[in-house]
């Protein structure tokens, strides 16, 4: 096989097109949080997800799962790009200074990875894929997820491989989760399903809540709010929900959401309050404001 993807112009922090490698599951960016190249994997090429965050950069974004994945055109598709990056001149041909690493290979993309009743499958292409570059244990294999599909057997089987695999799994709370409709996400919640979900992930494979903060209409969420959130993750971790931090992040690219026009980033000082906020609860922070 010859390792070498479609031409690539070279990769931005605020370019995380799913198509960019020309392929339909695989796609590399230069991702802020992870502080190097990340070959992700878009189970959601239909664009639907069962969530709807206001802050979405997904166009056309509809409701629904993921699709019947094609697993042999992964399993190619996903060897080709990690043979351009570990074998090829793709780091050269396509990646910045200063990033020139590959971090992980992460399940995000257009929607939300674990409602394809083939995601346990999937991981263990990852696993197969790691094995035959020499990778495993070498670079991380994450889950972007809402949490909403942590009941389900297979899932939780799916985390436990990826336990295995170094793996870790970023867990959405943008907000403490109330029995109410929650504005950010679109979706109706239940606070005590989403704390079960998030002890599950935790019990199952190492976990980061990630939490995206931004102002609406030019108001910053209140201390009423922020003191919810806080009360949350403290709560988290009085009844010993092993948390790896959380992983804090502003608005970096434009909203395809109707809500965008009423969206705009948190100032870099009032992030970093939050992040001290979050640290004196005793959990690690990644900033990227």
């Amino acid at each position: 096989m010859s390792f070498k993807t479609q031409w690539i112009a070279p990769l931005q922090v605020n370019d995380h097109r799913r198509d960019i490698a020309g392929l339909t599951y695989v796609y590399p960016v230069v991702s802020r949080r992870a502080g190097g190249v990340s070959v992700g994997i878009n189970l959601n090429p239909n664009n639907a997800c069962n969530w709807r965050c206001v802050y979405c950069q997904v166009p056309d974004l509809q409701r629904g799962s993921a699709p019947e994945i094609a697993l042999p055109q992964l399993e190619f598709e996903l060897d080709l790009m990690l043979g351009d990056v570990v074998n090829g001149d793709f780091m050269n041909r396509a990646v910045p200074d200063g990033v020139r690493r590959l971090n992980d290979i992460a399940f995000s993309g257009n929607g939300e990875p674990t409602t394809s009743g083939q995601f346990a499958e999937c991981v263990a292409i990852v696993e197969r894929a790691l094995d035959r570059f020499s990778l495993r244990g070498q670079i991380k294999v994450v889950l972007i997820t809402n949490g909403s599909q942590l009941d389900k057997a297979s899932v939780q089987l799916a985390l436990k491989t990826m336990a295995s695999l170094r793996g870790e799994v970023w867990f959405k709370v943008d907000r403490a989760p109330q029995d109410d409709f929650a504005w950010v996400n679109q979706i109706r919640l239940n606070r005590q399903q989403v704390m079960r979900r998030l002890a599950q992930a935790a019990a199952l494979c190492p976990t980061w809540i990630q939490t995206c903060m931004f102002a609406v209409d030019g108001q910053l969420p209140s201390e009423v709010e922020l003191q919810a959130y806080l009360t949350f993750l403290a709560q988290q971790i009085e009844a010993g929900v092993k948390l790896e931090g959380v992983l804090l992040y502003g608005i970096a690219r434009t909203s395809m959401q109707a809500e965008a026009a009423q969206l705009s980033a948190a100032p870099t000082e009032w992030m970093q309050r939050l992040a001290e906020r979050i640290t004196s609860l005793g959990l690690s922070v990644k900033l990227a404001a």
